[in-house]
């Protein structure tokens, strides 16, 4: 029996390789003489340098919080792979409220590889912010004012102070640079699919932030198109990781791409879950935008293509999801009822490994 294990993170408890790990012990303890195959996944956020194979450089950045923290790019021949959850990633801090936090360590990282790399390899996901990537375009050179002509670096709550926008100062070697933003989302930069509405939510955000954000994505949309002559506000991916999305396009000149195929294609998967009998993936909630692009439905969709069943293991799961995304047989939520607001690595990893035991019975014994 041979089974592929390929979970992406589960967001803020596990990371993708962890979960992976923990798949494949529970599911030998079941059939102990499976084959057990694990693929480290990432869909565009944690997780995408290793899902490429690239050899990470330490650097220390400013976290999503304003603090110093130890982040990384990665190296991948002439590209330097950037993931934004490496600098401004809901895991790295304790403030959940994407209308204080910052992308700012993100545009370091671009400053730290822009030393030897002129192509570059933006992974978005798993994001703490909402401040449309303003933070990240400070700190490449790119200069933010208020109405009064004061600079300032926006986040996610001042993106409706900002009153004109200075691109001149846009590192010169970033201004000629190929950049390719990979992202697991086609959610525009605002309105009801938009960043605030959609995701804000799951980092923390009440009602009354929700709109105090979409608001100001509407703001700096309005701001890029008048003074930049960009019009971000219906890009497909545009509100991916808080609407960094649509500010590396603006403020950077990137171009962006699925996350899941450009991994799954570099991993050579098909070939992988060749003469596979089960395909195992998985994330932390599995909803309706899942099927959007995320690793669950890359992975589902090449496993449906080569006649291969595929079970999905999650943290939360929303009634119904499973059918938006052909080849998935059944969905497994590791917590059942209403989930605590805040739950610790070690239950993740104890749930993970309790709900795989029973997944694994009831799909093949």
């Amino acid at each position: 029996m041979k089974i592929v294990v390929c979970p992406d993170s589960f967001k803020g408890t596990l990371p993708s390789h962890r979960a992976a790990a923990i798949i494949k012990t529970a599911a030998l303890s079941v059939v102990p003489d499976a084959q057990i195959v694990t693929v480290t996944l990432a869909d565009g956020g944690e997780g995408t340098c290793d899902a490429l194979g690239a050899k990470k450089k330490a650097v220390r950045v400013t976290g999503p919080d304003g603090a110093p923290v130890d982040s990384f790019y990665g190296v991948l021949g002439d590209a330097a792979v950037i993931e934004l959850a490496a600098a401004a990633g809901l895991s790295m801090t304790s403030v959940r409220d994407p209308s204080l936090t910052t992308t700012y360590g993100v545009g370091e990282l671009f400053e730290a590889a822009a030393a030897g790399f002129r192509k570059f390899i933006l992974a978005l996901g798993g994001s703490a912010t909402n401040d449309c990537g303003c933070g990240m375009a400070a700190a490449c050179g790119i200069r933010f004012f208020d109405a009064f002509g004061e600079e300032f670096v926006p986040v996610g709550g001042t993106l409706s102070r900002v009153y004109g926008i200075d691109a001149s100062g846009l590192d010169g070697r970033l201004s000629d640079a190929e950049i390719t933003v990979i992202c697991d989302v086609d959610n525009p930069l605002f309105g009801e699919r938009g960043a605030a509405r959609v995701f804000a939510p799951q980092k923390g955000a009440d009602e009354r932030t929700v709109e105090l954000l979409d608001g100001g994505a509407r703001r700096i949309a309005s701001v890029i198109k008048r003074d930049l002559g960009i019009d971000v506000s219906d890009i497909p991916g545009g509100g991916a990781a808080g609407g960094c999305g649509a500010g590396a396009v603006a403020f950077l000149g990137a171009k962006l791409r699925r996350g899941i195929e450009t991994v799954l294609d570099a991993v050579d998967f098909d070939s992988i879950i060749s003469g596979a009998d089960l395909v195992v993936t998985g994330e932390g909630k599995f909803d309706g935008t899942s099927a959007d692009g995320k690793a669950v439905s890359g992975v589902a969709a090449r496993a449906s293509r080569l006649g291969i069943p595929a079970a999905v293991v999650c943290g939360v799961a929303e009634d119904g999801a499973e059918k938006l995304i052909p080849g998935v047989i059944g969905v497994f939520p590791t917590l059942r009822g209403t989930p605590p607001s805040v739950i610790t690595p070690e239950e993740a990893e104890r749930t993970l490994y309790k709900t795989t035991v029973e997944m694994i019975k009831l799909t093949l014994l």
